[in-house]
């Protein structure tokens, strides 16, 4: 069942566009991340890079798409990123860097860090994942390792904020013996040609309504998913 219109629906065309320096300056102002999520039994730490630039004064996020061969997750759209490797990564920002590096050959040296958002858990994939906004002085050139992505490109705020990429559903499913349901709204972004949903899509939407100051949050992101 669809519900509800995006977060930021009432805003007009020009309450929308965002300069990548607005993005700094607002990012810059975000409350410290929020505590942990509870944890599924089994969970590991992961991070992901949220990699921005400015083209033709209009903000763009980099996106990947994972391989059907990939062990989970299997085709769908998400932000360069893994798990965290003890003895490699000294904290989840050096794993969000590294991945990033690893798979779309994104530099580490031209990307501004300038924000960690609050963490996200997830319960079939079983990860906790911190997220980091990284800006970039220039649009990039981005090769993906086609182990990891099958392919690698970018999309505009104006077009993930646009009244008709957003919807909401609301979805009831199994959890467990001790807790048979649970009922939450799942969010996704409708692209030209791919849906962006799950983590990725609740990492996004809860994001840009903080940049646009309309943070008011659906059960999507007080609930676990996945």
């Amino acid at each position: 069942m669809v519900t509800g219109p995006a977060p930021w629906a009432h805003l007009s065309a020009a309450e929308r566009r965002l300069s990548l320096d607005l993005v700094r300056e607002r990012a810059g102002r975000f409350a410290a991340p929020l505590p942990e999520p509870i944890r599924v039994p089994g969970s590991r730490d992961a991070a992901v890079l949220i990699p921005m630039f400015e083209r033709d004064d209009d903000v763009h996020v980099v996106l990947t798409k994972r391989p059907e061969t990939m062990p989970s997750h299997q085709g769908e759209i998400a932000f360069p990123g893994g798990t965290l490797q003890p003895g490699v990564d000294r904290d989840p920002l050096d794993t969000a860097l590294r991945e990033a590096h690893e798979e779309i050959g994104l530099d580490p040296d031209l990307v501004e860090v300038v924000v960690a958002l609050d963490r996200l858990g997830t319960v079939g994939s079983k990860f906790v994942i911190d997220p980091f906004v990284g800006l970039l002085a220039e649009p990039p050139h981005l090769r993906a390792d086609p182990r990891e992505v099958a392919r690698v490109f970018d999309v505009s705020l104006s077009e993930l904020l646009h009244d008709d990429t957003y919807r909401e559903e609301h979805w009831t499913f199994p959890v467990s013996s001790a807790r048979p349901f649970t009922e939450l709204d799942v969010v996704f972004f409708e692209l030209e040609g791919e849906t962006v949903w799950g983590a990725t899509a609740r990492i996004l939407r809860s994001f840009l309504a903080r940049l646009l100051g309309v943070e008011g949050e659906s059960s999507a992101y007080r609930s676990l998913s996945e």
